[in-house]
């Protein structure tokens, strides 16, 4: 949706390119270039990891996240975002799935639909950079006053231009 408000044909898209990759199909009067980037804990899911858990779990349908590779995407019943994808296991009827993203989202769909049976590509799908961040680290930087980040106030003013641009072309 943000990409399609973008009064600009060519789009510099970052950080991941295979988000990116799914964007453009959604924008083709775009012009796109990619950045190299890529989130390690979706481009280990293949297309013969989801061919076996479909073997595995026939009944079940298949959501994944946009940072998937292509091949892995073609065979999903759902693509979305995080809450996208809790909301479609939550909601629909179907009471089986194969979940191609981190463990949170399986470990969140558990907790709001504890009847429905979920499958993950592979058994371990925890992603290392999301757990570096603890409440009790969180604690830590409150309470201790440490690791304040300070930006440079005209740095500041321009980098929340893009993001309130962002969030406006969002609704």
């Amino acid at each position: 949706k943000i990409v399609k408000n973008l009064p600009n044909k060519n789009i510099f898209f970052i950080p991941d390119r295979n988000l990116g990759s799914y964007v453009a199909k959604q924008c083709p009067d775009k012009n796109f270039i990619f950045n190299n980037g890529c989130c390690p804990r979706h481009v280990v899911s293949t297309k013969d990891m989801v061919l076996k858990a479909k073997e595995l779990h026939p009944e079940a349908r298949f959501a994944a996240h946009p940072e998937c590779t292509e091949d892995v995407l073609a065979f999903a019943d759902y693509v979305g975002s995080t809450s996208g994808i809790i909301d479609y296991v939550v909601d629909t009827y179907c009471k089986e799935f194969i979940i191609a993203t981190a463990d949170g989202v399986v470990g969140e769909i558990r907790k709001k639909a504890p009847g429905k049976k979920l499958y993950t590509l592979k058994p371990d799908q925890v992603c290392v950079n999301m757990k570096m961040v603890t409440l009790d680290k969180v604690l830590d930087v409150l309470e201790q006053e440490n690791n304040e980040v300070f930006v440079d106030e005209e740095v500041a003013k321009k980098a929340m231009k893009p993001l309130t641009r962002m969030l406006e072309l969002a609704k």
